[in-house]
């Protein structure tokens, strides 16, 4: 193809020279520039998009000049266009657009086949940048994948990384770092569920440091806090490989799978207690740690999670129970029976609702002529299903929740108002003499709801006796002393029970306001046989000191006449028990008033 000639205002130039100071490229990549400016995002300045353009333009004038045409220079055309991110459709219609109407006008490019080669190169310049665009969305579309896949792998990386960090603080306590109940439980419910095998073992140890809110009281609670965290950590140490949980404040368990039997379990234990036994320094404090541990071993058949930990709380209560810093050992039986008891003490509440209680009457009786002086409350429960229970089967668990407070008033209560009726006889009317718990003793406002209580039932209260145990008056209160002696001051007899089994001195006793002392039976007993001087001296001496001080005497337990003998023979006032009269009915102590 002939050179064509780049026009110049007013004068021609030679094939292939341009005209002028600017080279004719140079105006072309202009307009070029101009046409495709606006239409893409352009990381480069407008004198770097001249520039480029101008390169791209010798680059088209040069193909449209050689033989053959070489329709690559079209692809490479395009190609460097989109890589310079002039890679729009408009821009490709503007860069066609100004290629067609200017550059061969531009250039003076004559030949008869320049405009054929024209649109030849502008196809290729149209099929490169197409295909560059294609291409660079793909490569696009590969770097949004793996950027996907990346960020997705850092996701889940990121979320299991929080995930294991969000498990370990749900399933490990904070202060220690050791598993907690929740791990806890999972790991004892793998051991047990888990297993084919029925006859595989497993145990417990379930450990409770010992008055260690005594720790915290005498040095603070962050030292207790790091005591705390030294006593786990030698534990932990301590029972390896075994799961040490801390269950809450100071307790721990230790979680013994496949265990070969009871001296698996024990021999954790008493590594768990020598570990605890040395004091912890803390802050140049030696802190002294002991422990109680309850063991439970057994066969994984049969048991469950719910079944082990309550017998290791049974039986880390046992070890409490017999002074600490020790073990205790699970006993099915002793289990069983403490359940029963537990299970009577929680029906109480409602035995008395439903009117489950009622009162035996024995007789207190004169010693000198044998009348009726008065007689003592004893309370029965006929259980709907026990039967009727006798109170060494219940009043000792009323002591112990705390019930004894409402038994005992519904006892008073209804001992005053049977009594009332108890009128007709020839002689005195008998007092009725009802027991006072330790807690009934202290609690406020008792004179006022016995004062009150006489009032509703119109019993006299000289007819009321209350017997005291020597633990309850042997205190250094002085308020249950106070109420005493007001209910005293009301003509209200008070009788020390079971005397000489406590700690009473009669020297104690003449500053209370006692009546009379009933001697426990254990004295009694020994009457039963003629060699048995010591009992009756001891009992001579108690008599005559109580004489001494104004204070009648009833002997407990009396069986026999030959006891009942001895007794009046050392002058002693009264007796009770089976010689003078079994526990009766109201109906036949009125019968045998009348």
């Amino acid at each position: 193809m002939p050179n064509g000639r780049c026009s110049s205002a007013g004068s021609d130039a030679s094939v292939g020279e341009p005209s002028g100071d600017q080279p004719c490229t140079s105006v072309f990549a202009r307009a070029w520039a101009k046409a495709v400016v606006g239409t893409s995002y352009l990381p480069m300045t407008h004198a770097q998009l001249e520039t480029l353009l101008q390169r791209l333009t010798d680059l088209l004038a040069e193909a449209l000049r050689a033989e053959p045409l070489d329709l690559r220079v079209g692809h490479r055309v395009a190609d460097e266009l989109v890589a310079s991110h002039v890679a729009s459709a408009e821009a490709l219609g503007r860069t066609v657009e100004v290629i067609q109407l200017r550059l061969i006008r531009d250039l003076d490019l004559v030949a008869d086949d320049v405009e054929d080669r024209m649109a030849r190169l502008l196809g290729a310049v149209a099929t490169g940048y197409a295909r560059a665009l294609r291409d660079r969305t793909l490569d696009e579309q590969e770097s949004i994948r793996r950027a996907a896949m990346t960020a997705r792998a850092q996701a889940e990386q990121a979320l299991r990384a929080s995930e294991a960090r969000f498990r370990h603080q749900a399933t490990h306590d904070p202060l220690t770092e050791l598993p907690n109940r929740t791990l806890f439980a999972e790991r004892l419910a793998a051991a047990v569920d888990g297993s084919g095998d029925g006859r595989c073992r497993v145990g417990l140890c379930f450990l409770d440091l010992d008055r260690f809110k005594r720790v915290n009281d005498s040095f603070g609670h962050q030292i207790g806090d790091r005591a705390l965290v030294a006593a786990a950590r030698r534990l932990r140490q301590a029972v390896e490989p075994h799961l040490v949980a801390r269950l809450g404040g100071d307790g721990f368990v230790v979680l013994v799978e496949r265990s070969t039997g009871t001296g698996d379990v024990v021999a954790v234990a008493e590594a768990a207690l020598a570990a605890l036994s040395e004091p912890v320094v803390v802050d140049g404090h030696d802190v002294t740690v002991t422990a109680s541990v309850g063991v439970v071993e057994r066969r994984i058949a049969g048991t469950s999670p719910d079944d082990l930990m309550r017998a290791a709380g049974s039986t880390l209560h046992w070890a409490k129970s017999a002074g600490g810093a020790g073990w205790a050992l699970y006993d099915a039986e002793r289990d069983s029976r403490e359940q029963a008891r537990q299970e009577l003490s929680a029906a109480i509440p409602a035995g008395l609702e439903r009117g489950e209680f009622f009162l035996d009457y024995q007789p207190l009786t004169s010693l000198h002529d044998g009348s009726l002086l008065g007689v003592e409350a004893l309370v029965r429960w006929r259980h709907p299903r026990l039967g009727v229970l006798s109170p060494d089967r219940f009043i000792s668990l009323a002591e112990e929740t705390g019930l004894i407070v409402q038994l005992g008033g519904w006892v008073l209560a209804e001992a005053c108002r049977e009594a009332v009726g108890w009128v007709g006889g020839s002689g005195r009317p008998p007092y009725v003499s009802v027991n006072l718990a330790v807690r009934q003793i202290r609690r406020p406002g008792l004179v006022q709801e016995i004062q009150a209580l006489l009032r509703r039932t119109g019993l006299s209260p000289n007819r009321l006796q209350l017997e005291i145990t020597e633990s309850a008056m042997m205190t250094t209160s002085e308020e249950p002393v106070r109420a005493l002696r007001a209910l005293a001051d009301l003509g209200i007899r008070i009788a020390i029970d079971d005397f000489g089994t406590g700690y009473s001195n009669l020297a104690y006793l003449r500053n209370l306001p006692v009546t009379e002392l009933k001697v426990a039976g254990e004295f009694v007993r020994g009457l039963r046989t003629p060699q048995a001087h010591a009992d009756e001296r001891i009992l001579a001496s108690l008599v005559s000191l109580a004489h001494a001080l104004d204070l009648t005497v009833t002997a407990e337990g009396v069986e026999t006449g030959g006891q009942a003998d001895r007794l009046r023979a050392i002058g002693c006032d009264a007796g009770q028990g089976w010689h003078f009269g079994r526990p009766a009915s109201p109906d036949q102590i009125l019968a045998r008033i009348r």
